[in-house]
């Protein structure tokens, strides 16, 4: 790769996160934050780069320093490349990792390796940005400016596979000049199907360590071909503090939602109805289709229920209220003669400072998906003591029981028709069984909580952040041991 063209990649991604970075000392300034908003959510990577592609030319060729923080002591670093400021499943996964990690270092006396961060893997979005605590903005500048020699960091790729050195599409790789610049090079990453594509073995077989969240994944990937020796089980950990059903009051839910089928009763007010609550983004593989599916055929306006669908798109439009009416008339659903149970879709951003009193809103929390690489969404809302309804299958598996959730009965195992992974199998959930849990769930609301309470105990004594930072440590500290 040409010089230049290195130039062009490493700094390009430090200018974007550095200026998404410094809006947020200028929340006031309402034009430059809508230029960037535009900027980012308008242009596609090779379009948005080459705008700025004659300034970043004349930026010193990067050595082996690409950051200045004389505080740092430590001269081993770990450099966490991931989509910090993008959003989604491996953004929040990252930014649980190095929350957990950062807080954890806090308090040992002699920390053996400092902490960076550095932006990879996918789009940023201002508004993702925008709705971070403040500290951990804070702590995002901070990381971002530490210090790191090649030869004496640890870099942990934490993307999928496709944009690790050399990337399939347009993003900085990681590692960002190649695998033998690096001490070690980690890969983070999962999949959400019955194993990985021969692009992907070959990728992950490049890779020093490769860190995968579950027991389902240490399988599929060494019998896709990955080398055994390299595949190490990272649980992924939840923020127990910050999802802390004690600490919130409930979100005016149905002040956010539009409600897309159904009626409310002339006479009801608002929260009188038992909330299901699924969080996803609309894609085939998170199964909204079968929780329509099992919810309207379960499900009458006379129930007093309410199905609330927190989405957003992915490579698709967001009219999500037409999607659910198309799904309804092309189907073989029949309307109740009383009318459909309630149905409302939030399509607007609900800010990560809020997601806790969103998932207080509700009563359960239910994710029918096909296949899951961790789920998110799941483990926050069995932080939040919520039951959970969840397929029983992939990610789940890891940290769900038949005493902390409903796990869902898998009907068969379907192929995948389309997309990266065509010719892939994953799971089809029971609509029975699912139907029969959340009448079960509205009929036994007691044992319901009772499993809620389980699920957060769980989460406290398995997931908790300081247990998973002193496992990454451990694993981390081995590495700097040989």
């Amino acid at each position: 790769m040409a010089p230049n063209l290195k130039s062009f990649i490493v700094f390009s991604s430090v200018f974007v996160m550095l200026l998404a970075i410094s809006f947020s000392f200028s929340r006031t300034n309402y034009y430059k934050i809508l230029h960037l908003k535009s900027s980012l959510t308008s242009y596609n990577y090779p379009t948005f780069f080459q705008s700025f592609l004659s300034f970043l030319l004349k930026t010193p060729k990067p050595n082996d320093s690409w950051w200045s923080n004389p505080i740092s002591r430590p001269s081993h670093c770990v450099l966490w490349m991931a989509p910090f400021l993008s959003g989604g499943g491996y953004s929040s996964e990252a930014w649980s990792y190095v929350l957990a990690l950062n807080e954890y270092m806090k308090n040992l006396k002699n920390p053996s390796f400092k902490l960076g961060i550095y932006q990879h893997g996918d789009l940023e979005s201002l508004q993702f940005w925008e709705g971070l605590p403040q500290d951990v903005k804070d702590l995002a500048i901070e990381l971002h400016q530490t210090e790191c020699k090649k030869d004496k960091t640890i870099v942990v790729c934490h993307s999928e596979p496709g944009a690790w050195y050399p990337p399939l599409f347009e993003t900085l790789p990681c590692p960002p000049t190649g695998y033998r610049d690096f001490m070690f090079v980690i890969g983070r990453t999962m999949f959400e199907t019955d194993r990985l594509n021969s692009e992907h073995v070959k990728r992950c077989n490049r890779m020093d360590s490769v860190w995968v969240p579950t027991e389902f994944h240490v399988s599929t990937f060494v019998q896709s071909g990955v080398d055994q020796s390299k595949v190490v089980k990272v649980v992924q950990p939840i923020d127990v503090r910050f999802f802390d059903p004690l600490k919130y009051e409930p979100l005016d839910i149905a002040a956010a939602g539009n409600l897309v089928l159904g009626a409310k009763k002339p006479d009801s007010s608002p929260g009188k109805e038992f909330v299901f609550l699924s969080v996803f983004k609309w894609e085939f593989r998170k199964g909204w289709d079968v929780l329509l599916e099992a919810y309207l055929k379960e499900f009458s306006k006379d129930d007093g229920v309410a199905l609330y669908l927190l989405t957003n798109p992915y490579h698709s439009s967001s009219d999500f209220d037409n999607k659910i009416v198309e799904f309804v008339e092309d189907s073989d659903l029949k309307k109740p003669v009383n009318g459909w149970a309630l149905v409302y879709v939030i399509d607007t951003h609900i800010a990560q400072t809020n997601l806790p009193r969103l998932y207080k809103a509700a009563d359960a929390f239910v994710l029918p998906s096909r296949g899951e690489g961790w789920g998110r969404p799941v483990v926050e809302a069995m932080a939040m003591s919520l039951p959970v309804i969840t397929t029983n299958w992939s990610g789940p598996t890891e940290y769900t029981t038949a005493e902390n959730s409903y796990p869902l009965q898998v009907e068969r195992m379907s192929e995948v028709t389309e997309g990266p992974f065509k010719g892939h199998l994953w799971a089809e959930p029971s609509i029975t069984e699912l139907r029969a849990l959340m009448r079960q769930v509205i009929s036994n609301v007691e044992e319901a909580r009772a499993k809620g309470r389980q699920a957060r105990k769980d989460m406290v004594t398995s997931f908790s952040p300081e247990i998973v930072a002193e496992m990454i440590t451990g694993h981390i500290q081995n590495i700097l041991d040989k």
